[in-house]
C-alpha cells in the first residue's frame, strides 16, 4: 500500500495506482472528460490536471501513478484556471446547439462548463460546420460537435471493429471512418457502445419517436407496444432515480398515459426463444448438428458473425430475437384473435439496443416490426408528454401476453440466456429438485465456462459479453482448445443492461460503481422474487403452442420464429 495525501487527507492506495484512483476513495472530485472507465485512460483532455509533489509542472491525475508520501492539490487557482481555460478552447471549435442537442442537460461538457463559468466565446467560435452522417439506420454522427475525446473510438476499438478512428493531425485532427465513407458502409456493428462513450452530443441514436407519435394518433392505427427484459431497471435513471431500480409497474403506467396503447411483456419471447432454442440445441446434439450453437438474441453479435465470421454462420441457432418472434406473434396470432388487419396494428419495441434498429430493417425478419425504439427514447417520450414519471403508480402489462417467467427477465444480463436454458435442460432432464440457479454463468466477467451434468448427461458451456471476448472464444473453438455445446454470446460488454440505447449516466457514476453489476443485479432480484422462474412453464407461451404454433421447431414455428444469415463483407 501506498500512502498519501489528496488535499491534506491521507489515504492509502494499492501500489500502482493512479492519483485519480486515489482521490475516489479520499472523495475529493477530480473533473474527466476523456477518461472512462473500462473504455480509456489516456489523458489527452487534460481537464484532470493537479499538483502532486514531485512532478515537474501539472500532471493529469487519471494516469499519473501515486508514490510514498506524495502530496497531491486538486484545486488551486492555477489549476481552477487551466481547467477553465481548457474548457473553453474547447468550446470554441464546439457546435454549440445546446438546446436542441441528444445531450442536452446531460452533457459532460455543458456540466464541466456551467461549473468552472466558463465563457462560450471567450475564445471566439472558429469552427466549419461538418455534414451529418444519418445514413445508418441506427447511430447518427454529428462531427460539428465532436471534442476529440477518442472515446468513441476506444468502445469501437476494445469491440474490435474499428469502423472510426482518428484522421488527420493536429489542427485538423478528426474522427471518422475510412475512406471518408457513411458509417452505413462500414462493418459497423451498430451495437451503440460509441453512442454512450461520447460525452456530447457527436454520437446518438436515429430516433423513431416522430413514426411512433404519428402511429398513435392516427385512427387507422392500433398501437401496441412490448418492452425488453433490462429496460425495467434502467429506464428509472432517466428520471433521477438510482442505478438498479426497477419501475416496472411505472414504465407501464407511463407507457399508457401517450396515448391509447397496449403495453406487453417481451419476457414472454424471450420464455419462447427459450423453447425454440433448446428443441434446436437438443435435435443437433442428437443427430449430429453443427457444434457448438451459439445464442442468436443479440443483433450486434449476429452482424459480427456475419462480417467476420461467416464459416461459423451455420453453428449459429436459427432462432429469430426475442424482439422479432414478438412482433412476428402480434402481426399474425394477435392480429387473427383480435381480428385486426395487420397493417393496421403498429408494433413497437422498447429496446435498450441501436442495433435493434438496424435488425428490424433486415429482409430476412420479414418487417413484422414497425419501430424499435432505445430505452432514451422512451424517455424522451415520456417528458415530452408531460407525465410525473417518479409519482406514477404501479400498473400490470395488458392481457394476453402479461405474465412471463423470471428466466425471461434475466436475458438481459450477460449469461442470462444461457442461464434461463440451463433451468429448463435441467428440470426437463433432471425431474423435480434440478437447480433453478446456475451463478458459475453469472457476473460481469467477458468470459465464463461451466460444465454442468443434469439428468445424467454433461455438457460444457461458455458465455461471452464484448466482441473482443467473442472473438477469444471462437479462436478457442477453431483451434480445438476448447470443446463447448453451447454459448452464448451479447455484443455489448456485461449484456443488453449495458446496451448502447441505454440512458446516460454521467461520468462520475460511471466511474465510480459498477453500472453493469449494479443493474444487473435488479434483474436477478426480479427472478427471484417470481413464483414462475422456468420458460417452459410459462402459460401464455403453453398457449401459444397449443392454439398456433403446435410444438417447439413446428413447420409454423420454422416460418415465423426462425430466420437465417448471410455473409457480409469486411470492409
Amino acid at each position: 500500500m501506498v500512502n498519501l495525501k489528496i488535499n491534506g487527507i491521507s489515504v492509502s492506495v494499492p501500489e500502482g495506482s493512479t492519483i485519480l484512483q486515489a482521490a475516489k476513495l479520499a472523495n475529493v472530485r477530480i473533473p474527466t472528460l476523456c477518461y472512462l472507465k473500462d473504455v480509456q485512460c489516456v489523458g489527452s483532455c487534460r481537464l484532470c490536471l493537479v499538483e502532486a509533489t514531485g512532478a515537474r509542472g501539472l500532471v493529469t491525475a487519471c494516469t499519473y501513478p501515486v508514490s510514498e508520501g506524495m502530496e497531491v492539490r486538486t484545486n488551486t487557482p492555477q489549476i481552477r484556471k487551466s481547467r477553465k481555460t481548457t474548457i473553453e478552447l474547447i468550446l470554441s471549435t464546439h457546435k454549440k446547439k445546446c438546446l436542441s442537442c441528444a445531450r442536452s442537460m446531460n452533457c459532460e461538457l455543458q456540466k464541466l462548463a456551467l461549473e468552472y463559468n466558463a465563457e462560450e466565446d471567450r475564445f471566439g467560435t472558429d469552427h466549419d460546420l461538418k455534414p451529418i452522417d444519418d445514413l445508418s439506420v441506427s447511430v447518427v454522427r454529428d462531427n460539428s460537435k465532436c471534442v476529440m475525446c477518442t472515446r468513441c473510438v476506444a468502445a469501437c476499438t476494445n469491440q474490435t471493429i474499428g469502423a472510426i478512428g482518428p484522421k488527420n493531425r493536429g489542427y485538423s485532427k478528426t474522427i471518422g471512418s475510412p475512406y471518408d465513407v457513411s458509417l452505413a458502409h462500414t462493418p459497423c456493428v451498430n451495437c451503440g457502445q460509441c453512442v454512450v462513450a461520447c460525452p456530447v452530443g457527436a454520437l446518438y441514436e436515429k430516433s423513431n419517436v416522430a413514426d411512433v407519435w404519428g402511429a398513435i394518433v392516427d385512427p387507422e392505427k392500433e398501437v401496441v407496444f412490448f418492452t425488453a427484459p433490462s429496460v425495467r431497471a434502467t429506464l428509472g435513471e432517466a428520471f433521477g432515480l438510482p442505478v438498479g431500480t426497477n419501475v416496472e409497474g411505472k414504465m407501464i403506467s407511463a407507457i399508457r398515459q401517450l396515448g391509447d396503447i397496449k403495453c406487453f411483456n417481451m419476457d414472454i419471447t424471450a420464455d419462447l426463444t427459450i423453447m425454440e432454442e433448446a428443441t434446436e440445441l437438443l435435435s443437433r446434439l442428437q443427430n449430429g448438428g453443427q457444434l457448438p450453437m451459439f445464442t442468436s438474441c443479440c443483433p450486434a453479435w449476429i452482424k459480427f458473425a456475419e462480417h467476420y465470421y461467416p464459416e461459423i454462420l451455420p453453428n449459429i441457432s436459427s432462432c429469430k430475437s426475442p424482439q422479432e418472434m414478438f412482433s412476428a406473434v402480434l402481426k399474425t396470432y394477435y392480429c387473427e384473435k383480435r381480428g385486426i388487419k395487420p397493417e393496421n396494428l403498429f408494433v413497437v419495441s422498447v429496446i435498450p439496443c441501436t442495433a435493434k434498429k438496424f435488425e428490424v430493417s433486415r429482409d430476412e425478419l420479414g418487417h413484422f416490426t414497425d419501430a424499435a425504439i432505445t430505452t432514451r427514447e422512451l424517455a424522451k417520450m415520456i417528458k415530452e408528454a408531460g407525465v410525473d414519471f417518479v409519482n406514477l403508480p404501479e400498473s400490470k402489462f395488458d392481457t394476453p401476453f402479461e405474465e412471463a417467467s423470471g428466466a425471461g427477465a434475466i436475458f438481459g444480463a450477460t449469461g442470462g440466456v444461457m442461464e434461463a436454458a440451463l433451468r429448463t435442460a435441467a428440470v426437463k432432464l433432471g425431474g423435480k429438485g434440478a437447480p433453478l440457479e446456475f451463478k458459475e454463468v453469472r457476473g460481469t466477467q467477458g468470459v465464463k465456462e461451466a460444465e454442468y451434468t443434469v439428468g445424467g448427461k454433461t455438457m460444457k458451456v461458455a458465455v461471452a459479453s464484448g466482441l473482443d471476448n467473442a472473438r477469444k472464444i471462437i479462436a478457442d473453438i477453431k483451434s480445438g482448445k476448447k470443446d463447448y455445446a453451447f454459448v452464448e454470446i451479447m455484443a455489448c460488454p456485461g449484456g443488453c443492461i449495458n446496451g448502447g440505447g441505454q440512458p446516460y449516466v454521467h461520468d462520475e457514476i460511471r466511474n465510480s460503481i459498477d453500472l453493469k453489476a449494479v443493474r444487473a443485479q435488479a434483474l436477478y432480484d426480479y427472478d427471484k422474487d417470481k413464483t414462475l422462474r422456468l420458460s417452459h412453464e410459462n402459460p401464455a407461451v403453453e398457449i401459444l403452442y397449443k392454439e398456433y404454433f403446435g410444438e417447439p421447431n413446428s413447420h409454423k414455428a420454422h416460418e415465423l420464429l426462425h430466420t437465417t444469415y448471410v455473409k457480409r463483407e469486411k470492409y
